[in-house]
């Protein structure tokens, strides 16, 4: 497979050890088959139900996928400021060019803990409720 932004060879690599991706040793750039963006996110955010959709305001590229040779398509990744690619066609994949890998860990990062803040107020709420609903009960 080549890289579709430079067409360089991609070589296999694991990422951080434990997800083998194809990587491009010109652009910097890595494929991720279909599940393995999920496996990335996984690392810093495994919550599948609390991540958001994936894909927003689609367009097409003129880069190549990988597997297949149709046109990419960019999207708005999980409604961050941040463009991603993918296989819309035939669901191989998704290419992350330099840098986007470690900008999707600091948002799953980021994600995990406003979903830990939001069930920690909700909890407080939820406690302080309950004191005044047993306070009023007594009147």
């Amino acid at each position: 497979m080549n890289c579709p932004k430079c067409n360089t060879e991609l070589v296999k690599k694991y990422y951080k050890g434990m997800i083998e991706v194809d990587s491009c040793p010109g652009c910097w750039g890595m494929w991720l088959d279909a599940p393995e963006l999920d496996k990335l996110e996984d690392i810093a955010f495994d919550d599948d139900a609390h991540k958001g959709s994936l894909i927003h305001f689609q367009a097409r590229t003129d880069h190549p996928c990988p597997h297949c040779g149709t046109s990419l398509t960019e999207f708005q990744y999980r409604l961050y400021d941040l463009k991603l690619d993918y296989c819309a066609e035939n669901d191989h994949g998704f290419w992350l060019d330099a840098g986007e890998d470690e900008r999707v860990m600091t948002l799953m990062h980021k994600r995990a803990g406003d979903i830990q803040h939001k069930v920690e107020v909700e909890s407080i709420w939820k406690q302080t409720l309950k004191e005044m609903h047993s306070f009023l009960r007594k009147k």
